[in-house]
């Protein structure tokens, strides 16, 4: 039997992110003696009920670890779920006998699977392409050492701490702490005076011929959606569908896997392959 195809609760079974996390508080932690035992019967035997032992017993972890990312803008419940992938990585691959206990062995793999998550799903990160880049992504935040802007000094730091260059240091600081801007009338201190950046802006886009242009756009866009959809299987157009085409609520990667009943990782993957097929499709007639 794969581990993918252990049964344990996930936000979706429980009906709501607070009950899984309850839910997963009450399974008790293991003692070094037990984990031991537990992971020479999965390693030497391929015992499915001592894994599952070891996963369910580290479930809070990756519920602990998962708020660590919260501020991308993902839902925990998603990031739980790919969190749970790493765990399961982790037990497949952990050796009892080398005295490294499971919670310091899985946190690789449950960040690692976090990561990869978030940077497929947080379109904003354009930057973050290489390795180096990847690793200032998650660590900027972290490394300063106050709210205020980075110094020209600052910034070359952790440039050269993390070998980046200071440009990347500062982009990837504004697309972490930018935020919108009311377009709004603000009062200021003075009551005279308004400011109102919607002021300072001129609409260059109600010309008739920039308008046709943009429909025109759209019009191909849309059309090209629709014949990269049509193309794929049934299954697939419909993952695609709910996970990235809905308006509100799309669906969680556990969500349509307990619909077609495979794993969260198996939807995963065909969601990787149409996306692929689709960027083709629309490429072909761009």
């Amino acid at each position: 039997m794969s581990l993918n195809a252990l049964s344990f609760p996930t936000p979706a079974s429980l009906g709501s992110l607070d009950q899984y996390i309850q839910s997963v508080n009450r399974f008790p932690l293991l003692t070094a003696e037990q984990e031991l035992e537990l992971g020479r019967r999965w390693k030497e035997k391929e015992d499915v009920d001592a894994a599952r032992s070891l996963v369910m017993s580290h479930l809070r972890l990756v519920v602990a670890v998962s708020r660590n990312y919260l501020g991308y803008g993902l839902p925990q419940g998603d990031l739980i779920q790919e969190g749970n992938v790493g765990l399961m990585k982790a037990v497949r691959r952990f050796d009892p006998d080398r005295g490294v206990r499971l919670v310091s062995f899985a946190l690789h793999w449950i960040r690692a699977e976090m990561h990869e998550y978030i940077l497929r799903n947080w379109r904003l990160v354009k930057v973050a392409t290489t390795k180096a880049q990847r690793k200032l992504f998650f660590n900027l935040r972290s490394m300063k050492t106050r709210s205020a802007a980075l110094t020209n000094a600052e910034a070359d730091e952790i440039a050269r701490t993390l070998n980046v260059k200071r440009e990347e240091v500062l982009e990837m600081e504004t697309r972490l702490t930018g935020h919108d801007l009311t377009l709004d009338p603000t009062p200021s201190d003075d009551d005279d005076h308004v400011y109102s950046p919607i002021a300072y802006l001129t609409d260059s886009d109600d010309e008739p011929a920039k308008i046709v242009e943009a429909r025109q756009t759209s019009a191909r866009r849309s059309e090209g959606l629709a014949n990269a959809l049509a193309k794929l299987d049934d299954r697939s157009r419909r993952i695609i569908e709910q996970r990235w085409l809905k308006e509100e609520d799309p669906a969680t990667l556990q969500e349509l896997a307990d619909e077609y009943g495979v794993s969260a990782e198996r939807i995963r993957q065909i969601e990787a392959k149409a996306m692929k097929q689709m960027k083709g499709a629309m490429a072909a007639v761009a």
